[in-house]
């Protein structure tokens, strides 16, 4: 009696299982393209010169779809969850917004009492890629997920590294960094759901 796993063809999402494939790939786009665009027209000696909402508007361009792809996904995987799954969820949900919120605080204050506000320039690209991968931790430990996990940690090295470059820096460190971060990490989620899916197997 020989047993023999048949191939499927593409991959079968497990239950409780979160596809970020497509979410991580749109997140790339809008690291590269947006962050990339802003990291060329900044700086003393700008490499193109672009409006400012430009960038801003291809970043916005990328992140929408990307979250929108994100919480599809998680909505899915919750559907064969326990309570517990689905509360962890819930408040991970919530913790996005609660983040961004004390950035936006904790940025406009800081530009206000130091007389600074072209701080901000820096602080919010750098600042929202550190929240980004302090939450992504958050979720790889909620959903036992090692792989959102690392991103998440090389995302908030990332972010907390650029601090260190001028404006442009800033940028560039972000775009390359956070941008090949989420194109690896998507080429690997397909390898995770492939090593994490029950094989069929058909008797003889």
């Amino acid at each position: 009696m020989n047993t023999t796993a048949l191939p499927r063809p593409g991959v079968t999402v497990p239950p409780g299982e979160v596809d970020s494939r497509a979410a991580y790939l749109c997140f790339a786009a809008a690291y590269l393209v947006g962050h990339g665009s802003a990291a060329l027209s900044k700086g003393s000696d700008p490499v193109i010169g672009l409006p400012s909402w430009v960038p801003l508007t291809l970043l916005a361009a990328g992140l929408l779809p990307a979250l929108w792809l994100a919480v599809r996904a998680g909505t899915r995987a919750q559907r064969d969850a326990g309570r517990s799954r689905k509360q962890a969820e819930q408040l991970l949900g919530v913790a996005w917004f609660t983040a961004f919120t004390a950035l936006a605080t904790a940025i406009t204050g800081l530009g206000t009492a130091t007389g600074a506000p072209e701080l901000q320039d820096v602080l919010w690209p750098a600042g929202s890629v550190i929240v980004v991968g302090l939450i992504t931790i958050a979720e790889g430990t909620a959903r036992h997920n090692v792989l959102h996990y690392c991103l998440g940690t090389f995302l908030a090295l990332a972010g907390a590294a650029a601090l260190f470059f001028d404006t442009a820096g800033v940028y560039t460190t972000i775009a390359v960094a956070g941008g090949t971060g989420y194109l690896v990490a998507a080429v690997l989620e397909r390898r995770r759901l492939t090593a994490n899916r029950p094989d069929a197997a058909v008797t003889t």
